[in-house]
C-alpha cells in the first residue's frame, strides 16, 4: 500500500507540473521534443542527430523531424561542424535555457493550485 502511496504523490506532483505547463502559455511540446529539449539541455555535449537518436532510441528521422519543430519554436539550433561539414551540431538557444529553467520553475512550484 504504501507503494501506490508514494507512486500517487509522484503522480500528483506530476501532474501539478502539467497542469502549470499548460496554462504557462509555453508551447505544447510532446513528449519526444522535451526529451530531446532535456538531453540537449542537461546532458554533455556536443549534441548530434546521430547521438540523440541512439539516446532516446528512435531513428534518425523521427530526431529530425522533433528538431524542426524545435528549431521552429526557436528553442534548439543547427551548427555544422567546421572539421567535419557532413556532421550538425545540436544546441540550445537561449529561448531554449530559459524555457527549461521556466519548466524547472513549474515543477519546483509546489504552492499553486494544480
Amino acid at each position: 500500500m504504501q507503494m501506490a502511496e508514494e507512486s500517487s504523490g509522484k503522480l500528483g506532483n506530476w501532474r501539478g507540473a502539467l497542469l502549470r505547463y499548460v496554462r504557462s502559455g509555453q508551447p505544447d511540446l510532446t513528449n519526444r521534443q522535451m526529451a530531446l529539449l532535456l538531453v540537449a539541455g542537461q546532458e554533455e555535449g556536443p549534441h548530434t542527430v546521430r547521438g540523440l537518436a541512439a539516446r532516446l532510441g528512435v531513428s534518425k528521422p523521427v530526431v529530425t523531424r522533433a528538431l524542426n519543430s524545435l528549431s521552429g519554436l526557436g528553442l534548439v539550433q543547427r551548427r555544422r561542424d567546421e572539421r567535419d561539414r557532413r556532421s550538425v551540431f545540436v544546441d540550445l538557444t537561449p529561448d531554449g535555457d530559459a524555457f527549461l529553467a521556466d519548466f524547472a520553475a513549474l515543477i519546483d512550484d509546489h504552492g499553486g493550485e494544480a
